[in-house]
Parts: structure tokens; C-alpha cells; sequence
């Protein structure tokens, strides 16, 4: 492809419309604004190159203007010297040097069409360069200001997950205490019973005992005079 055809399509394209199409706006902005500096750089190498040329061109064209010039005092001379057929022979190097000088003009003239249009698109190129590094500006602040808010939403996010889990913690906790002290109200409670039970268990003993002697008691006293009559008895 040309460099004007390039320039061209650059110049013509649409930035906008570009970035939104694609999938990585961000790159596809810095491969046009290398692509767009590249083009500048050859651009300005190529108008370097005609302007050198031109200038080149404009000191042989003053060589050849000032052969016109002498082969003109050439042909006056002859003719102040009689030598008609001299002037003759200079006048037909004076028409053909002129056709040169021609020729040259008009080279010269078409390089200065081309430098002119070459300036132009540099600047039609700069700004379109300019445009697209404030696009790209503007792309990287979007892109800035989204992983930000992404960074404060992920944030956000992570810390209403810690409060969750520190409110099932508390919870945890509060359910564990809870615990702990129905255990130690049971505890308490069956130590109480424990010993109650024990000491009601020594009256127990007490009254079985004391029962128990009063029956020993009342078999021995309903034995002792039965035992005195079957005596007499064997006796007679």
C-alpha cells in the first residue's frame, strides 16, 4: 500500500467506531497510534527526501539558466564580430539549454505540488494522531477508574463476607457460653442431689435399724413367756 493511500485511510477512518468494535479497545488504540507515528516518521522522511531533491534541482536549473544567459552573450559577441554563422550556432545552444531550463521548471514546480501535499497530510496526519493519543487517554482513565471501582467492589465485598463470618463467630460463641453454663447449672444441680440423696440415705439406714430392733424387741418379749410355761410343764 502507498503512503498517501495509507494516509488516506487513516485520515478517513473513524477512531470511535473503531475502539468500540473491538474486543481490546486499549490495544487496538495503541496499534493505531503506532501505526499512525510510524506513517508520520515515513512521511517526513519522504518529504526530506523531495526537498532535497528540490533543491538540488533549483541549483541545476540556476547552472543552466546562467548557460542560457551565456550562450546569449555568446551569440552578440559573433555578431560583433561578423560571424553570423557563429551567433547562429550559439542561439541554437541558447533554444536547446532553454528546453533543459523548461523541463527543470517544471520539475521544479511538481516537486513543490508534492512537498505541498505532503505538508498537508502531515498535518491532516498529526491531527489525527493528536485525536487518537487524547482517545487513548481518555481509554486509559476508563480503564483506570473501572478496576478501581472493581477493586472497591471486590472490597466491599470481601469485608461484608468477614462481617458475615464474624457474626456466625459471635453467634458461635454466644451459643457455646450458653452451653457452658447449662453445663455448670447441671453439674451444680446433680452434686446437690448427690449429697441429698447420700444424707437421706443415712436416715434411711437409721430408721431401718431402729425398726429392726424394735421388732428383735417385741419377738423377744411375746417368745419369753412361752418359753417359761412349756418349762412347768415338762416338769409335772
Amino acid at each position: 500500500m502507498g503512503i498517501f493511500s495509507r494516509i488516506s485511510d487513516i485520515v478517513n477512518s473513524n477512531l470511535n467506531a473503531m475502539c468500540d468494535s473491538a474486543e481490546d479497545p486499549e490495544k487496538m488504540i495503541r496499534l493505531i497510534i503506532q501505526e499512525m507515528e510510524d506513517t508520520l516518521v515515513e512521511v517526513r522522511s519522504a518529504s526530506a527526501r523531495v526537498i532535497a531533491d528540490q533543491k538540488a534541482t533549483a541549483r541545476r536549473r540556476d547552472r543552466i539558466a546562467a548557460e542560457v544567459v551565456n550562450w546569449e552573450e555568446k551569440a552578440k559577441l559573433a555578431v560583433s564580430k561578423g560571424r553570423d554563422d557563429l551567433a547562429k550556432a550559439a542561439l541554437q545552444e541558447r533554444r536547446s539549454v532553454e528546453e533543459s531550463l523548461r523541463i527543470i521548471e517544471e520539475e521544479l514546480t511538481s516537486s513543490g505540488e508534492h512537498i505541498a501535499q505532503l505538508n498537508e497530510e502531515v498535518g491532516q496526519l498529526q491531527q489525527k494522531l493528536d485525536d487518537a493519543k487524547a482517545k487513548q487517554k481518555a481509554i486509559l482513565l476508563r480503564s483506570k477508574a473501572a478496576s478501581s471501582r472493581m477493586q472497591v467492589k471486590k472490597q466491599v465485598q470481601r469485608n461484608e463476607l468477614d462481617n458475615a463470618f464474624a457474626k456466625f463467630e459471635r453467634f458461635e460463641r454466644k451459643v457455646d457460653n450458653l452451653e457452658g453454663e447449662l453445663r455448670a447449672m447441671d453439674l451444680g444441680r446433680d452434686t446437690a442431689s448427690s449429697l441429698a440423696a447420700e444424707i437421706d440415705a443415712l436416715g434411711e439406714d437409721d430408721w431401718l435399724n431402729d425398726e429392726l430392733l424394735r421388732i428383735k424387741d417385741a419377738v423377744a418379749d411375746t417368745e419369753t413367756p412361752g418359753d417359761s410355761g412349756s418349762g412347768a410343764a415338762q416338769s409335772s
